[in-house]
């Protein structure tokens, strides 16, 4: 199924955007080589396809994913709603590492940086990538919103934050999304961030909404560089237990005459109804064939009965999201 109707709005904070938007990370690093005509083909048809929130961030390729997508956000800057993050530090000399920082000296310096790379004059929605340890979130949002103040960022956005995070971060400035893993193999946020930001009136932007490949339907081929040899799900035993898993999506993505991936986003767009906010996926690709079937999920109903198998996954999945869990949000509720 490649065919899409009308894919309809969803609030975010001011704006509205199409209900799924596009996750550009995978464009500069991570997943293996890019065709960068390719890829720029894909930005144009989801766009077509009526998709108009971008994810980038500084971190990704080091400042290239930002500086790849500016010129296409350039060439339709009134459609656009263009989302960027900060927060998340790497070392030149050593690729593997990651840091954080969300001193306000550091907030000014890389909005800044972002929008020299971008090329435009203001970033739609700005987002703390990943919270610093020991750093108060209210000073982070406070510093953000000097960004606000100065007419750099229009809307505030945090990623991987608990319930009572979130909370605190409102009460200092509207937040209009909030950003972490969500899908049939990474249900964490549910505990805590999903009903605060139901609450607050935040939408709910899933990352990596096919669990990072997984979940379209066969284990992904893991070469040199790709950022899934160092997360625990996708190697080893748990990689071929969490294969394993994938039969009733298989099941309902062959009765449906849908793909995997298709059924696994359909699932993550239900979580709208089933939780009472809105909810728009950010799934990442550089085939436009892909894009559009991708797109086509969002307008995919699933029965309760359907629900019932692909609810069951999340509590089975073998491993962590991330070698070292102190990255996420998961364990701070």
């Amino acid at each position: 199924m490649t065919t899409t109707t009308a894919l309809p709005t969803a609030a975010l904070g001011d704006t509205r955007v199409g209900t799924q938007g596009y996750g550009a990370m995978g464009i500069s690093e991570f997943y293996g080589p890019t065709d960068a005509a390719q890829a720029r083909a894909t930005l144009e048809r989801a766009l077509e396809l009526g998709v108009t929130l971008f994810d980038t961030a500084d971190v990704y390729g080091a400042g290239h994913n930002e500086e790849f997508l500016g010129e296409f956000v350039r060439a339709h800057r009134e459609t656009v709603v263009l989302a960027t993050k900060f927060g998340i530090v790497r070392k030149a000399d050593d690729p593997a590492f990651r840091g954080m920082d969300n001193s306000p000296e550091y907030i000014r310096r890389s909005v800044d940086a972002s929008l020299r790379r971008l090329g435009i004059d203001v970033i739609d929605l700005y987002y703390m990538h990943r919270k610093q340890p020991g750093v108060p979130i209210e000073d982070t949002v406070g510093a953000m919103a000097e960004l606000v103040a100065a007419g750099k960022v229009r809307q505030l956005g945090l990623s991987e934050v608990t319930g009572a995070e979130l909370r605190a971060a409102h009460a200092v400035h509207p937040i209009a999304a909030v950003q972490s893993e969500w899908s049939l193999f990474s249900r964490d946020v549910e505990r805590t961030v999903v009903p605060a930001a139901a609450e607050l009136g935040i939408t709910f932007v899933p990352y990596s909404p096919l669990g990072r490949g997984f979940l379209t339907g066969a284990a992904p081929a893991i070469g040199e560089g790709d950022v899934r040899r160092g997360m625990p799900r996708f190697t080893g035993d748990n990689a071929k237990a969490n294969e394993e898993l994938l039969a009733p999506l298989h099941a309902i993505a062959a009765a449906r005459e849908l793909t995997p991936a298709q059924v696994a986003l359909a699932w993550v767009h239900t979580r709208s109804r089933v939780h009472g906010l809105p909810v728009v996926p950010i799934p990442g690709t550089r085939s436009q064939i892909r894009v559009a079937e991708n797109v086509a999920a969002a307008t995919v109903p699933l029965t309760d009965l359907e629900l019932v198998p692909l609810d069951a996954i999340a509590g089975q999945v073998a491993g962590d999201r991330y070698a070292d869990m102190n990255f996420t949000s998961a364990g701070r509720e």
